[in-house]
């Protein structure tokens, strides 16, 4: 899952997005991190949402698509790609209306915590922001952008036009996977967040 999952799966507690939106940018021990208990629980459900994600059947039958000319990419490039499958999900966001709404939401939200941004994020997220990155993930062609600002953050990655010429031609298989994976992903978050 990439930023709308991650910013789905935070549920609408505050603090536990806005770990969940920064995990990619906060490493080591979160002990001795400078967050609060409830940030840093949402760091560690990024973590395992990744986790999860990253060694679910359906995820691995998915990186086959993308494994010869990815490599070890072809796991953040399907993160991604889950995004524009979250966006599309009816039983999740009804209407393109709901998904903008949600996206507003999301960034009204995180705006209020930019003081607790790490710099990585902090340069990120007002091109989120202005861009619409959350809504931008339903449109088709909105997937090329994402696996192109991928391609910028993940330095040694080849050119992601293939890619997304991969992700074009085997939509169906690779929502397939999406739903296979996806209910499997809201209970495992749920039973990490009732521990």
């Amino acid at each position: 899952m990439n930023y709308l999952g991650h910013a789905y799966l935070s549920f609408g507690q505050t603090d536990l997005l806005l770990g969940n939106m920064i995990g990619d940018y906060v490493k080591g021990n979160l002990s001795k991190s400078p967050y609060t208990s409830a940030v840093q629980k949402g760091i560690d459900l990024h973590r395992k949402i990744d986790s999860f994600t990253d060694t679910h059947t359906a995820t691995l039958r998915a990186k086959i698509c993308f494994r010869a000319d990815y490599g070890l990419y072809a796991g953040p490039i399907m993160d991604t790609l889950y995004d524009h499958f979250l966006a599309n999900d009816p039983m999740i966001f009804k209407s393109q209306q709901e998904l903008n709404e949600f996206a507003q939401n999301t960034y009204k939200t995180l705006a209020t915590m930019a003081d607790s941004f790490p710099e990585p994020f902090a340069k990120l997220f007002p091109y989120m922001q202005q861009q619409n990155w959350l809504l931008g993930y339903r449109a088709i062609k909105g997937m090329e952008n994402a696996l192109h600002g991928l391609s910028r953050r993940a330095q040694h990655m080849p050119e992601p036009s293939l890619a997304y010429q991969i992700f074009v031609s085997n939509y169906y298989l690779l929502n397939q996977c999406y739903f296979e994976l996806i209910e499997d992903l809201i209970k495992f978050v749920k039973i990490e967040l009732n521990k």
